[in-house]
């Protein structure tokens, strides 16, 4: 089979757009520019494509959300280089399209680290978010060479006012620090306790508050 162009793609991806997915997108922040397709639809539509890294970044220039979705899922992160990846995550200001991007191509990078810690440093909210994402990883999976003091130093000063875009990954850390790191649960506990950022936060049954010292204590219970 040829491979399908931009403009099929798109026409496409219009056919399977449905009402109740744009008000659920347009509810977390997404723009105008989307058709609402169901993300189990991207998945299988991804399937098909396969890897088609130059594909999926004519799709990224298009800006729809849904096609940017599936860009993700068709990139090479291999073929990208620092500065490109740098300013795609600029570009983007729906978050689930961004944690996508964290998750599916900023992970398998080769530059992550020296990214992350440019991010770190960023005034920008979505290189941010990005940056306390890949370092909350960090903390879970590869803590040596991290400052966790530091960090929460950070935290402390910063989260309370920060952007909801970093505030959230920010939160993340936070919560990964107080989970994976007994020496300093307490301590991690105590910061979200003080800042309260999201202890009204709606959570479905089921599922654990974003809460941080909530977070931190049912996942160690788990853990025991």
């Amino acid at each position: 089979m040829a491979p399908m162009t931009p403009q099929q793609v798109l026409k496409r991806l219009k056919s399977l757009g449905d009402e109740k997915r744009r008000k659920h997108n347009a509810k977390f922040g997404a723009g105008e520019n989307q058709f609402g397709v169901p993300m189990g639809e991207i998945r299988k539509l991804a399937k098909e494509i396969k890897t088609d890294h130059a594909l999926a970044m004519q799709l990224w220039e298009s800006g729809n959300v849904d096609a940017r979705f599936l860009a993700v899922l068709c990139m090479r992160p291999m073929d990208l280089t620092a500065k490109e990846l740098d300013g795609i995550v600029r570009s983007e200001p729906f978050t689930q399209v961004t944690d996508w991007l964290s998750n599916y191509v900023i992970k398998k990078h080769p530059e992550r680290e020296a990214l992350r810690e440019k991010w770190m440093k960023a005034k920008d909210p979505l290189a941010a978010r990005a940056g306390w994402s890949l370092t909350a990883g960090r903390v879970a999976r590869e803590p040596e060479g991290l400052d966790m003091k530091a960090l929460l130093d950070r935290i402390e000063k910063e989260m309370g006012k920060a952007d909801p875009a970093a505030q959230w990954t920010m939160n993340t850390c936070l919560a990964n620090i107080g989970i994976h790191h007994p020496k300093l649960r307490k301590r991690a506990i105590s910061i979200g306790d003080s800042l309260g950022v999201f202890q009204d936060y709606p959570t479905s049954k089921g599922c654990i508050s974003p809460f941080a010292p909530i977070w931190i204590e049912e996942m160690v219970k788990r853990q025991g």
